[in-house]
């Protein structure tokens, strides 16, 4: 398994990007997380950035300047494209070696530190002046189900007798999902039309979603990837696995409830997905591998392909996911947004490494930018339930937000912010900034 502790995570490392030094900022000179941007107004292609406090590193203007050599410097030469794909398809040897010089230039004290914050206006630019996208094209999306609190829930409400199916826990279950519909953070998300049909009515009708809800989740977007027909062994699978967003899964609950069987999500889940704009890479996140879920006794142990003494020890990952919402009220108040819920991704049954050699031990051909999610991280209790489905139990439950306000779905002018970072003693906390998303009204209900 890839990805060990060294210089870059030492959690006394100071920036001369003086925002990169702020408590609480998602992005600390330990994080270096990569997005694609362009600059507002400008007429130009977009490119490779690093994060970094409140600025972006324009890794084509820093390798202009001549800061990178070897390894680093072909990687950089990548980011160059108006995505992270062929950065991604070089490896773990290039990303290290990108992340060592990129963490080196930006660093406060040594001899460098003056001749480099001089090169400042040159290769930084504000992210409040840039345009953040989605930062891979994405050939190929696929979302999992990786949560056993979440499946069981769910089944519960389905299927009380029999809340979770037996291959559950035997097989990473997951679905192919629609990457022409993955969009940036921000991007606004019309409410879906589609079919639906209430247990009293005699006949399916077509409009609107009455049901529509969100997911958290996180994302993993594949790097060098495999050749059709060739597995991934579990114990290479951190190889190839390029960094970690944060995913809006938004659902139409009405819609898949009419349309799931026997095939499962189609309508209800191809109208978007949104991901946040900066990719944690798996390297920034070596200081929060924990060991993988503890199964409960009684439960089946991973089949053999999909064991991995590495991945037990350090297969999960410690990163907080928070869903917040701010409605039109509370917006036009000049409120805040309500957090809705906090969990954590050590729950998941499954890891990152086994939800990708599962993908692939058919002999399905992985490819760099494929992007592979999670499914919702929910936990154990109701304030760590990730999505509405969950929190109101199908709606019969409603919430009370602090105006008076109450939802069971989503509503016109609702806004959902996910937020996720990691932190513990003896590390540096970094962030993944935030995924947004206004719900807005349908288009042409007919």
């Amino acid at each position: 398994m890839t990805g060990g502790l060294d210089a870059t995570h030492d959690p006394g490392l100071r920036s001369w990007v003086s925002s990169a030094n702020d408590a609480g900022t998602d992005f600390p000179i330990q994080n270096l997380p990569f997005g694609v941007f362009r600059r507002v107004g400008r007429d130009e292609q977009a490119r490779v950035g690093i994060a970094i406090g409140a600025e972006i590193l324009d890794v084509t203007a820093a390798l202009r300047a001549r800061i990178y050599h070897g390894l680093a410097e072909a990687a950089a030469a990548a980011c160059g494209a108006p995505s992270l794909n062929d950065l991604m398809a070089l490896g773990h040897e290039h990303w290290s070696a990108l992340r060592q010089q990129t963490s080196e230039f930006l660093r406060a004290g040594g001899g460098r530190e003056a001749a480099n914050a001089a090169r400042g206006d040159e290769v930084l630019v504000a992210m409040t002046s840039a345009d953040l996208l989605v930062p891979a094209r994405v050939g190929d999306y696929t979302d999992f189900y990786a949560s056993v609190h979440h499946a069981t829930n769910v089944g519960s409400m389905f299927r009380p007798d029999n809340a979770l199916l037996p291959n559950y826990k035997f097989v990473p279950i997951g679905y192919h999902g629609r990457a022409s519909s993955i969009v940036a953070s921000g991007t606004r998300i019309h409410r879906p039309n589609g079919q639906t049909k209430g247990a009293a009515d005699a006949a399916p009708g077509y409009g609107p979603s009455k049901a529509l809800d969100y997911e958290s989740e996180l994302g993993v977007f594949v790097g060098p990837g495999n050749s059709l027909g060739e597995p991934l062994p579990i114990a290479s699978a951190t190889e190839h696995m390029f960094g970690v967003c944060l995913v809006n899964d938004w659902s139409a609950r009405d819609i898949q409830t009419w349309e799931y069987q026997p095939l499962g999500p189609f309508l209800s889940k191809s109208f978007a997905t949104t991901v946040s704009p900066w990719v944690v890479t798996m390297e920034a996140l070596a200081p929060f591998r924990v060991p993988a879920f503890a199964r409960p006794a009684g439960d089946p142990p991973p089949l053999a392909y999909l064991s991995d003494d590495a991945d037990r020890e350090r297969g999960g990952l410690e990163i907080t996911l928070e869903v917040w919402l701010r409605t039109q009220r509370l917006r036009d108040g000049g409120a805040p947004a309500v957090r809705l819920s906090r969990a954590s991704f050590t729950g998941m049954y499954w890891t990152m490494a086994q939800l990708l050699t599962h993908h692939a031990s058919n002999g399905c051909n992985l490819r760099p930018g494929d992007l592979l999610a999670s499914g919702t991280v929910s936990g154990p209790s109701k304030d760590t339930r990730g999505c509405l489905l969950e929190l109101t139990w199908r709606g019969s439950e409603p919430l009370s937000l602090p105006d008076g306000e109450t939802r069971t779905f989503l509503e016109d002018g609702d806004e959902v912010i996910m937020r996720g970072y990691c932190e513990r003693e003896g590390a540096a906390r970094i962030g993944f900034g935030e995924c947004t998303g206004e719900v807005v009204p349908a288009v042409g209900a007919g």
